[in-house]
């Protein structure tokens, strides 16, 4: 992902727009896309200001909150499969996919039985 354009050429842009120059023109002065020509505006007529928003951020563990219950049924069930713990999950509101559980479980270190049918 490339960083956002500076705010000085966004503020040129907005600038031009607002005296009355069309979109395409502006985009072809400036050499930027139409589509930011526009959204650049509608940001400065929506918020003021034509900074860019927050680029990528980190979501939290849909599964965190859950942990405690994760871990006990581990320690409780030694045969306790990735898709058992998913269906148990399920039963408690919690829906998520198999490779969700598989994730959490491998960042927090947690060990699981892979195969149902294998000891």
């Amino acid at each position: 992902m490339t960083r956002p354009l500076s705010n000085d050429l966004r503020e040129r842009v907005v600038e031009a727009v607002l005296a009355g120059e069309t979109c395409r023109s502006v985009a072809e002065e400036f050499g930027v896309a139409v589509s930011s020509v526009v959204k650049w505006s509608q940001r400065y007529r929506a918020t003021g200001s034509v900074s860019p928003g927050k680029m990528g951020g980190h979501r939290k563990c849909v599964l965190e909150p859950h942990r405690t219950f994760i871990v006990r049924r581990i320690e409780q069930t030694s045969h306790l499969t990735l898709h058992g713990l998913k269906g148990e999950l399920a039963r408690r509101g919690v829906k998520v996919s198999h490779n969700t559980v598989w994730l959490f479980l491998r960042r927090e270190g947690l060990r699981f039985k892979k195969n149902a049918v294998r000891p």
